[in-house]
């Protein structure tokens, strides 16, 4: 794996500035030096359909550059009950925590479909945050996106009808992904947004219906992305204005 990592890196150094063979962004944004410092602590892994990264409670033992694909960030009650607060991609990282000291994770973080990542330990990763400015800052920023997040999600939930949130959740993931075709299921719908298979089925029956959407067996293709930002809540477009505002009031040092 440690081999993987290597050739990965040379790729990102003769990008020309592209950064082709890297899709994480934040280790995109990483000056040369740090670059050369954490990735060959990084080794290069492919995430299956609803492999459980992080579960509530436990030790966070490794964190994950999202390279493509999507995680889920589930709040899980004591019944067994969840609803998704927040989604990852290749903008983020997976273990926040751990960059502020804490062990475990509160949250259960669950991937969403076939995709891969760069896996650091968690110790490694402590010891190279003093050496890295950059990265540390990165990951601090993005905790704070991730926090408004989850925040507005929160009150999506409770707030807005299914059909809004599930035009919203659509939105959202599409923007994390190559293409326009994500692998859901019912049932996964229904525990992502806290609510029953029947009423995600009429909901996306109707979204269906409006052009929308194609929803089949296993799979949903977005058809009329236009129409489906107007059907959604206003939680989608908050959530990307509070980030892009951010993101320009934040210095790059």
């Amino acid at each position: 794996m440690a081999q993987l990592v290597r050739a990965s890196l040379q790729e990102f150094d003769k990008a020309d500035g592209d950064h082709r063979g890297i899709g994480n962004i934040i280790l995109r944004s990483l000056p040369r030096a740090e670059r050369a410092r954490i990735f060959p602590s990084l080794e290069f892994v492919r995430l299956r359909l609803h492999q459980v990264l992080h579960e509530t409670a436990e030790v966070i033992r490794s964190g994950y550059f999202l390279n493509d694909g999507i995680c889920s960030i589930l709040t899980v009650q004591p019944d067994g009950e969840s609803v998704e607060v927040g989604l990852i991609g290749k903008e983020g990282f997976v273990g926040l925590p751990v960059i502020f000291g804490f062990k475990t994770s509160a949250l259960r973080m669950i991937t969403q479909g076939d995709g891969t990542a760069y896996r650091v330990d968690v110790g490694i990763l402590r010891n190279l945050l003093p050496h890295c400015p950059t990265l540390e800052r990165q990951l601090q920023r993005y905790s704070m996106i991730l926090g408004i997040q989850s925040t507005q999600l929160a009150a999506c939930n409770r707030l807005h009808d299914v059909e809004e949130r599930l035009a919203r959740w659509l939105l959202m993931s599409h923007e994390r992904i190559a293409g326009k075709t994500l692998p859901l299921t019912q049932e996964f719908l229904a525990q992502m947004l806290g609510t029953r298979r029947s009423t995600v089925s009429v909901a996306a029956s109707i979204l269906q219906k409006a052009g929308m959407i194609s929803y089949t067996r296993g799979n949903v293709t977005i058809l009329n992305k236009s129409k489906l930002e107007a059907a959604s809540c206003d939680c989608y477009r908050m959530i990307v204005e509070q980030k892009n505002r951010w993101q320009s009031e934040a210095p790059d040092r």
